[in-house]
């Protein structure tokens, strides 16, 4: 496996300015320092096809901010794709559930009020679009090319392969899909086996080429047609 950093890869080095960094280590959310460094390398790359970034699995914004960031350093807009209802694991009962997410008239998990407070105070919310939704809907009313994909949604085999065959077919030629918590440890079954099989698929269909990996990110590169 080749687990090059971004900048060992030629990938952007640019890191966010200190403001943005320190936007992020203060989100709620789970992606640490080192990954979210990666990612934002990646979306400054990417970025330079002058195409839209688009983030699958939003939670309350906290890689959004990077992909805000580099989104506003190319002068494109940053997508952002969740329901907002939270994913298996972070449902009540779980070890990833937090219930200060949770709505206190209705009873279920709602994210979008964090989303929004964390982008109004990062000052990033003019170059974020948010998609409020099911990914498998909106990927299915989508028809233009992306720069970035990057899939952080839902852990189970049904949710990461809907996210990969809904939205890998639009990154388009020389643009880069980002995976996160890609765990190859059977060990790791419910929180990053299905990422990694849909890694491993990307890597099987020649469209992809893995050009980075960061712990559990990976970031592959167009290189060929199809998904």
């Amino acid at each position: 496996m080749d687990t090059r950093t971004i900048s060992q890869a030629g990938l952007a080095p640019a890191a966010p300015g200190p403001g943005v960094l320190a936007a992020f280590e203060a989100a709620k959310g789970f992606m640490p320092v080192d990954e979210g460094l990666a990612l934002h390398a990646a979306a400054r790359e990417a970025g330079g096809l002058g195409l839209p970034l688009l983030e699958v699995g939003t939670y309350c914004g906290r890689s959004t901010i990077l992909l805000a960031d580099a989104a506003r350093a190319a002068g494109v807009t940053a997508l952002t794709v969740d329901h907002h209802r939270g994913s298996e694991e972070q449902q009540p009962g779980w070890d990833y559930h937090d219930p200060e997410t949770v709505d206190p008239e209705l009873g279920v998990m709602d994210t979008l009020p964090a989303f929004r407070r964390t982008l109004h105070r990062a000052g990033l919310e003019d170059h974020v679009v948010a998609l409020v939704g099911r990914s498998r809907q909106i990927a299915s009313l989508w028809a233009s090319p992306l720069a970035l994909v990057f899939i952080d949604g839902g852990h189970t085999d049904e949710h990461a392969t809907a996210d990969y065959e809904g939205w890998a077919p639009h990154v388009a030629p020389g643009g880069l899909l980002a995976i996160h918590d890609v765990f190859p440890d059977p060990a790791d079954e419910f929180t990053g086996q299905a990422p990694y099989r849909i890694y491993l698929r990307a890597l099987a269909s020649g469209a992809f080429t893995e050009v980075a990996a960061q712990n559990s990110l990976r970031v592959l590169r167009r290189t060929g047609p199809g998904i």
